[in-house]
């Protein structure tokens, strides 16, 4: 293939180390396709003004750049510590849900069920697993006694995780429920939810999004919990995409787990015709160096032969020294990896017969033909991006080219491995339609005379149906 560009996307979260409108020009510049925003973290009116130059941007410089909000789930943390909070293994310490001061004896729980919910013997673990403790008693009201196992410096307002305890907070706290509506108002093109467990997790966020949105807006089921990884199968049938998050992933579960979870996760996604994006500490050391390390150079490389559709960075970009140059990095790591003959393309999987089931067996067939012929790109015209979804979990060797002419689904597909979003209006007959597509790939450098195209559409092209026509054309200029 002569003209194949970077195909698998960068998601680069926004923070106080990227807050300026051309700090976000230079990291779209270096290839940054979805900027996350971590409600964990934000202030409503940073968001905003945030989203607003994302906005601008893709405005003045014909990008498609996407906007991911991403929820902060029901996450737990203790409360405001004292200054040097040391602990050591053996000690007993009280985790309360009566507000205080933390001390080497006791802190406070934001989780209030938690003595109700825990069982002796069950582990609580602290600010990514670095302290743990077990519990030795609970008086089921206030108080949680437990033995300190690993110790450390306690301090304010770290995350706490319960690998052992079924909890029974809800997926979708108060707080995740008006951040859903502000950024519904904000028009953002993905969600993402925290710590799902189950499809309905999905189900009762789409039916926020049903109401406050007059268009559906595409979720990612986060995969943090235990009970999330056995039901798989079923959550990737509710979702529009999942994200590995390897960080409360790699604490409720031992973390020499997680690569071989990676791999099984990042395959149900391909099953299912969904992305998928690996997250967590890819580059964490370039937070304060100018170069990663060999392992991490390693852990993105092995993420995209496991078949990620994207690469994540979270802290690096968000608070670290040099988030151009992580960006400028990671997108060389991608650059030198991606066209591996090492990747193995995914196999066919039985599809039901559905409305859908001709589309789907176009866009497998046109990856199939195009690597067959050698094709430059593969065309598709869509008003909600499903064809783009199939084609792109295909992995053709050819470029994908999605032409629509709404801007937000464009946005929506900026996450998509190897898809490129055009805008176009036109939707005149099926021939001049597929004439016009072809100019407008060659004008951008992806066809040049005598290439080969796979032009995919519906007859007719103004009734805008599903995708029932396949065409390859050698690209003649007029």
């Amino acid at each position: 293939m002569a003209n194949v560009r970077k195909r698998t996307k960068i998601v680069a979260t926004l923070g106080p180390a990227t807050d300026n409108k051309d700090i976000i020009e230079r990291m779209m510049d270096c290839g940054t396709n979805v900027f996350r925003i971590n409600f964990s973290h934000a202030e409503f009116d940073d968001v905003k003004r945030r989203v607003n130059y994302i906005r601008e941007l893709n405005e003045e410089k014909g990008y498609n750049v996407a906007v991911l909000a991403d929820l902060q789930g029901p996450k737990l943390r203790v409360g405001v510590m004292g200054e040097n909070v040391m602990l050591s293994p053996g000690d007993v310490f009280t985790f309360t849900t009566e507000k205080c001061e933390g001390t080497n004896e006791k802190a406070f729980m934001t989780y209030q069920n938690f003595p109700m919910d825990v069982e002796v013997g069950e582990n609580i673990l602290v600010d990514d697993g670095k302290l743990m403790f077990e519990v030795t008693g609970t008086d089921r009201k206030s108080n949680v006694t437990t033995k300190v196992i690993r110790g450390g410096q306690l301090n304010s307002k770290k995350g706490v995780n319960l690998p052992n305890t079924n909890i029974s907070l809800p997926a979708l706290t108060d707080k995740d429920k008006k951040d859903v509506v502000f950024a519904i108002g904000l028009e953002v093109d993905w969600i993402a939810l925290s710590f799902v467990r189950t499809p309905e997790d999905i189900v009762e966020l789409q039916e926020i999004i049903k109401k406050h949105s007059d268009h559906k807006i595409p979720i990612i089921a986060k995969i943090e919990k235990p009970e999330a990884l056995s039901n798989i199968d079923k959550i990737t049938s509710a979702c529009d995409a999942l994200m590995v998050a390897r960080g409360d992933l790699g604490v409720e579960i031992p973390m020499e787990r997680v690569p071989l979870i990676q791999k099984r996760l990042v395959l149900a996604a391909k099953k299912a015709h969904i992305p998928v994006i690996i997250a967590t500490q890819m580059m964490e050391t370039m937070i304060d160096n100018q170069v990663p390390t060999r392992a991490e150079v390693n852990d993105v490389a092995n993420s995209i032969m496991d078949g990620a559709d994207a690469v994540m960075l979270s802290g690096e970009t968000a608070m670290g020294k040099f988030p151009i140059e992580v960006i400028q990095q990671m997108r060389r790591i991608i650059e030198n990896v991606e066209n591996s003959p090492l990747i193995s393309i995914p196999e066919e999987y039985i599809q039901c017969v559905n409305e859908r089931f001709v589309s789907k067996t176009i866009c497998h067939q046109a990856s199939l033909m195009a690597n067959s012929i050698g094709a430059e790109v593969i065309t598709t015209l869509t008003d909600t991006g499903y064809t783009a979804f199939q084609i792109s979990s295909w992995r053709p060797e050819s470029n994908i080219l999605v032409f629509s002419s709404n801007k937000r689904i464009l946005a929506m597909l900026n996450l998509l491995w190897g898809v490129k979003g055009v805008y176009y209006d036109r939707f005149v007959s099926t021939d001049q339609t597929i004439e016009d597509i072809n100019n407008l790939a060659s004008e951008r450098g992806y066809l040049k005379e005598g290439d080969f195209s796979i032009n995919i559409t519906s007859m007719p092209v103004k009734e805008r149906g599903m995708a029932n026509t396949m065409k390859i054309t050698e690209y003649k200029k007029k």
